[in-house]
């Protein structure tokens, strides 16, 4: 579900952002799947996913990142978007590994995810 409630559509353009200083002794993860299979979307992408171990992530300012979800990248977010498919449900799974103690106490959390315009 995104931030409002509904159901994540894979025609329509949504993004996560993962607030500064993410929780992980190794690398973080973020993995998109299909709602009638529940494996991996089939997308043209190698995998359906953005990772902190892929070269070009793009990172905000205040050490933030977005992780963008859509038919089509977003420009100059190519690096942080993970493709979907229109007429198809998805849904995410953040994997951190090697999570810390921000995790686990709550004192971090992602974002939720978020249509945009």
């Amino acid at each position: 579900m995104d931030s409002k409630g509904d159901r994540l559509d894979g025609s329509k353009t949504y993004r996560l952002r993962l607030p500064p200083n993410i929780p992980v002794a190794d690398f973080w993860s973020v993995i998109v799947y299909d709602t009638q299979t529940r494996s991996m979307l089939q997308t043209d992408q190698k995998a359906p996913s953005v990772s902190s171990q892929d070269q070009g992530i793009k990172t905000n300012a205040d050490g933030s990142v977005d992780v963008w979800f859509g038919p089509k990248p977003p420009v100059g977010f190519e690096n942080n978007w993970v493709q979907t498919i229109p007429g198809k449900g998805w849904f995410t799974l953040l994997r951190l590994y090697g999570p810390l103690e921000a995790w686990f106490n709550k004192t971090w959390r992602p974002g939720p995810i978020q249509l945009q315009p």
